[in-house]
């Protein structure tokens, strides 16, 4: 298939700059994947979609404040974005201007709070970096690190927790699974007091989620790797759904990656930790998933093609022009879908 297939028209003001005020009253566009129709609803009324039996299943990885801007020792100055933990303190990172920065280059970042050093430069223009520094790293890093938006959010954020599920748990994503921005606590109350399981895995979801898909066929792109793990008391809400005849449902990509990475052929899954580069796109038969949430996707990017493949193109790309139409707001901070 041709990349130019996943395209829309998008006007730019619909790009959300700013977290709604109350998370669960962003708006919510329900899809039957089957027939392509739609309803508006706003998204607390998932509740009402929801059936006792069925698996959420959410991804509780928390973003750190990967963004941290310094200077090299000749006074340049430098921006990297944290990506992976590789080992001890020794990252993989993203850097700007990547040129001025080869083995051997040393970065100041807080005033001396921490020292990087330039180890190697990567396959593809990440570079291999160890930090030393004086107490505990996380702790630095809430001093003096910045949350990592996507590049098409320009706004300043206020808070950094709304860049952040409330059921975030454990450090290392450089991006939020923003189909969660939406679930408040009383929310996710009210579907558990229904006879819907809650489960957990974790992704942590890297920075390659926003890059773009450069080949024109897009069966010749290749995934970033993401690092996830599932624990059996989790693995056992999925796999009782699947054999009870309830749905699961993916909260957002991501958890939708990790399980579809995971599950044998009949759906079941079990406790594991790897890496994934699963890459969804149409002609993919689903074996774990049976709905999707999550929000509207960049055109072009592999994220539009993982939810064209639950559905089809054509049905998806029907939903996104009357989001468009009716003003729904897009991406990170935007409006989300329900994919039934």
């Amino acid at each position: 298939m041709n990349i130019k297939e996943f395209d829309y028209d998008l006007p730019e003001e619909l790009i959300a700059q700013v977290p709604i005020q109350n998370r669960d009253e962003s708006r919510l566009l329900v899809v039957d994947r089957k027939t392509g129709e739609y309803e508006d609803k706003i998204f607390k009324d998932i509740i009402e979609y929801l059936k006792p039996g069925d698996c959420l299943v959410r991804n509780n990885t928390k973003v750190i404040p990967a963004r941290l801007y310094g200077n090299k020792d000749t006074g340049a100055k430098v921006e990297f974005v944290l990506l992976k933990n590789i080992e001890g303190d020794i990252w993989e990172v993203m850097c700007r201007p990547g040129n001025k920065l080869r083995q051997g280059a040393k970065v100041i970042f807080g005033e001396g709070l921490l020292n990087a050093e330039i180890l190697d430069t990567l396959e593809d223009g990440t570079r291999k970096v160890k930090f030393t520094y004086d107490g505990i790293f996380n702790e630095i890093l809430d001093r003096i690190g910045l949350m990592p938006l996507p590049p098409y959010i320009h706004e300043l954020l206020q808070e950094n927790d709304r860049y952040q599920t409330v059921y975030a748990r454990y450090d290392g994503s450089a991006a939020a699974p923003t189909a969660g921005l939406h679930f408040t606590p009383e929310l996710l109350e009210k579907i558990e007091a229904k006879g819907i399981d809650i489960a957990n895995v974790t992704l942590h979801v890297g920075i390659g989620t926003f890059r773009p898909v450069k080949e024109e066929n897009i069966e010749d792109h290749h995934m970033h790797k993401e690092h996830f793990y599932i624990k059996q008391e989790d693995a056992d809400k999925i796999n009782k759904a699947k054999q009870k005849g309830g749905r699961v449902i993916c909260v957002g990509t991501t958890s939708c990656r990790t399980l579809e990475t995971i599950a044998d052929d009949s759906g079941l899954v079990k406790e594991c930790e790897g890496d994934t580069e699963i890459y969804i796109y149409p002609g993919y038969n689903f074996k774990c998933m049976d709905a999707l949430i999550t929000n509207f996707h960049l055109p072009q990017s592999t994220l539009l093609m993982l939810v064209s493949a639950f559905s089809t193109r054509e049905n998806i790309l029907k939903a996104y022009k009357h989001a468009v139409k009716e003003k729904y707001r897009f991406f990170s901070f935007g409006d989300a879908m329900f994919i039934q």
